[in-house]
């Protein structure tokens, strides 16, 4: 199996990120791979450059340490791997996702501005052109309830599908139950706006799950149509579940960054970790290239075998 792979960021390390990665390699039974990113110096002189560059590799290996040993000491047995690569952030977690089950990073609750355009960002990029599923964690996953929820949001749409396919499995490997829940926006005009409606949204939720309980007996699945706002409903069903797993881009969406806009606004209101699953024929090529990477002769990898 593939390992989890967790992007640490050595100016402010998200405990509730590592924690959460950390968990989900044990119940995978994977390894967990720590990597870091070091930017590179475009704007200043070449010794500064270089003296800015030593800088931040000893801020990052003291990153990669504090972080293993925390995840170690979380989970004793865990095998971790780290590795240090210099590159722009999103690109390097991009090129590495390739090789991974699952991508985790934290949020530093950017703007949604800056998380955008800036080029210090890494969620939103990382969430949308990654070839595996990126779980981003803003806050530390909810205490045991007594009944354990995954909430998957349903569409219709591709992406949705294979959201259902992840978290029927997620689900299964928490033990809990899956709540699929397809958001039905108010339209004042809407033809279809009465029972009939509602009635064909419940088939085709219906359908969307159809084949999942044969295949995982052991996940009860529950289904519910909710109306409104699909980032403001899917926000509040999630709101004591373990995780929200949705679709990368639903009906509709941003083209350019293949991501939904209810995905973006999900990144910044829910208060669980979010799981954004890409479609297949999201995965069918090379991952686009944010912006090019420092050629391998000068990065400096380190993995201990496993």
């Amino acid at each position: 199996m593939s390992d989890v792979l967790v992007g640490v960021d050595p100016g402010e390390l998200s405990v509730p990120a590592l924690a959460w990665a950390a968990a989900e390699a044990v119940r995978r039974g994977v390894r967990l791979r720590l990597v870091v990113a070091v930017r590179p110096a475009h704007d200043r002189l070449p010794f500064d450059a270089f003296a800015h560059q030593s800088t931040l590799r000893i801020r990052a290996e003291a990153a990669l340490v504090t972080s293993e040993e925390l995840v170690r000491a979380l989970h004793d047995g865990l095998r971790t791997a780290t590795e240090l690569v210099d590159g722009v952030p999103a690109t390097v977690l991009c090129d590495r996702a390739a090789d991974a089950a699952l991508v985790v990073v934290g949020s530093r609750s950017l703007g949604r501005a800056a998380e955008i355009l800036s080029e210090g960002a890494v969620v939103v990029p990382l969430t949308a052109r990654a070839d595996r599923p990126v779980a981003v964690v803003r806050v530390p996953e909810h205490a045991p309830v007594p009944h354990p929820t995954v909430v998957v949001g349903v569409d219709g749409s591709e992406s949705s599908r294979a959201a259902v396919a992840f978290a029927v499995e997620e689900a299964s490997l928490r033990e809990a139950r899956l709540r699929a829940v397809w958001v039905w926006p108010q339209e004042v005009l809407s033809h279809d706006a009465g029972d009939a409606g509602l009635a064909e949204r419940h088939r085709l939720l219906a359908e969307s799950v159809a084949g999942w309980a044969e295949r995982y007996p052991d996940v009860p699945v529950a289904e519910e149509v909710l109306r409104g706002h699909p980032v403001e409903q899917l926000a509040l069903a999630s709101q004591e579940s373990l995780g929200l797993v949705v679709g990368r881009r639903g009906r509709g969406g941003y083209p350019g960054l293949r991501l939904g806009s209810t995905v973006h606004g999900l990144l910044h209101h829910a208060d669980c970790p979010v799981i954004t699953v890409p479609s297949p024929n999201d995965r069918d090529g090379a991952t686009p290239r944010l912006r090019r990477e420092v050629p391998a002769s000068s990065r400096t990898d380190r993995f201990p075998a496993a």
